[in-house]
């Protein structure tokens, strides 16, 4: 059977998924290289800073180089990338003098990957001849989700049977999703955005002032949902006093299932509710769930606190996205690199804020997440002027 575009929307998925791996795998094992390879957390931190670092640049150059060199032959590229960084971070530590300077190359190697993936997987699905543009988006970010949980749960089960001694055959294992997938995508049918010559060049929408609440809205986006999300496991161990397992699993699990479950629900209430109310809503529950994880003394309130966040902030990114390409519609690829790197700023912002307050406040995450509140404020301070204009162009 001759692969067609609903292939191509399959692939999306598991390039998603794909990138969950580059972003969540590592972070679940902070305190293990901590513990194993004597990696002080102010150097783990450095990790998730290196990674959304790198992927903001991927994206920048993204806008001008994608559409030379093409979409197949970019995302084959990331998804081979995104593997050999996996394997580095398993292989590298025990070969290189330092382990920290090898999670770093494997570090850089996925986030190329990584950046390349989050650029080109939107536009492909927005390319393909789909009926209801942000209901597609919004399934398509909720695999992001999906994959973020298989990869706490499988990972926190084999971390379970194998012994944290041998935490090098998660990324080996998970290192074949993307080979398997760059090869997907020499297969699939891909459509571009606009026509050769025809979008409007990066440089027309940093002009555009009105371009800049959606960039802001990206950045709010990245921050509220990474602050929380990369820091979810080590919160629930070491700030709440639980097991690595049952921390793993009550942190980011739950807060990837609610941030899923919130992304398929605002599909399908895309064509009753305008995104604009739903990114207001949301960042007013997000400003809730800070409050109830960084202020509340009780550890299944603060849990309930952390998954809450994962709800609220499920259609924040995507949301983001269907409005700026309903507002631009001939924005192109570099409107969606424009906006990734954006949304990158914010997911190494956010996070990175977080350590360094906890890092001042001798390691108590409680204290680096009230700061963090600033990001959700924003996002419902720069919604409201599309929930003005719903109708209308910007």
């Amino acid at each position: 059977m001759k692969p067609g575009y609903q292939h191509t929307v399959y692939a999306a998925y598991l390039g998603y998924i794909t990138q969950a791996i580059v972003n969540n795998l590592a972070p679940l094992l902070f305190l293990i290289f901590r513990d194993s390879l004597g990696i002080p957390l102010s150097q783990v931190t450095l990790l998730i800073t290196v990674n959304f670092g790198v992927q903001l640049t991927v994206d920048l150059l993204s806008a001008k180089i994608v559409d030379k060199i093409g979409y197949r032959r970019c995302i084959v590229a990331a998804h081979l990338l995104a593997a050999a960084g996996l394997i580095a971070m398993a292989l590298l530590p025990s070969v290189l003098p330092h382990p920290f300077a090898g999670l770093l190359l494997a570090s850089l190697l996925y986030a190329v990957g990584g950046g390349i993936i989050e650029v080109l997987i939107s536009p492909i699905v927005e390319a393909c001849p789909t009926d209801n543009k942000a209901a597609a988006m919004s399934l398509l970010h909720s695999f992001y989700c999906w994959g973020t949980v298989g990869v706490i749960a499988i990972s926190t089960v084999l971390l379970h049977l194998i012994g944290k001694a041998h935490w090098q055959v998660l990324p080996l294992l998970w290192a074949v999703l993307p080979l398997c997938n760059a090869f997907f995508f020499t297969k699939v049918p891909i459509n571009t955005l606009t026509e050769e010559g025809k979008s409007t060049p990066p440089r027309s929408l940093l002009k555009n002032k009105y371009f800049w609440i959606f960039i802001v809205l990206m950045v709010a986006a990245g921050a509220s949902e990474q602050a929380m999300s990369q820091w979810a496991s080590a919160f629930a161990e070491s700030g709440l006093g639980i097991s690595k397992t049952a921390g793993d699993l009550a942190g980011p699990c739950l807060f990837s299932v609610l941030m899923g479950i919130a992304r398929v629900v605002s599909a399908r209430c895309s064509e009753k509710i305008h995104v604009s109310v739903l990114l207001s809503g949301s960042a007013v529950l997000c400003i809730g769930a800070y409050l109830l994880a960084a202020l509340c003394a009780n550890p299944v309130l603060a849990l309930c606190g952390c998954a809450l966040c994962g709800f609220s902030v499920g259609c924040m990114w995507p949301g983001t996205f269907s409005l700026a390409s309903e507002r631009f519609p001939q924005g192109g690829t570099g409107l969606f690199a424009l906006l990734a790197l954006a949304g990158d700023l914010g997911c190494m912002g956010g996070p990175t804020l977080v350590g360094e307050i906890a890092g001042a406040h001798g390691d108590r995450l409680s204290a680096g997440l009230l700061p963090a509140l600033l990001f959700p404020v924003l996002m419902l301070l720069f919604s409201l002027p599309m929930r003005r204009s719903k109708s209308g162009r910007l």
